[in-house]
């Protein structure tokens, strides 16, 4: 249940992303080959694919918070950035080439 709720909000947060930035699903894939090479470990092609990502994770990154007079203010949370991050990373270690041909 909670995977599910998860996923949704991921969906919610991708298209609010990418309609706000003017790309539509074709714009928006990376090539295979940067794909591919990032699977292999190679360090410049895994930094393409965060830098490709980026205002995605920015975008899921970002908390409203408050002042001290109630005014709500946005921030990226650097930490939950760094995660997403993270996870991305170890999701492209894993990236099962054979699959995806």
């Amino acid at each position: 249940m909670n995977r599910d709720i998860n996923h949704k909000r991921h969906v919610q947060h991708q298209r609010k992303y990418n309609h706000h930035h003017g790309h539509n699903r074709r714009d928006n894939l990376l090539p295979f080959g940067i794909i591919e090479t990032a699977a292999s470990g190679d360090v410049d092609a895994i930094n393409a694919v965060l830098k490709h990502y980026e205002g995605y994770i920015i975008v899921l990154s970002t908390k409203r918070l408050f002042d001290e007079q109630g005014n709500p203010y946005m921030m990226v949370d650097n930490e939950m950035r760094r995660t997403l991050e993270t996870r991305l990373i170890v999701k492209i270690m894993q990236f099962d080439l054979n699959r995806a041909a």
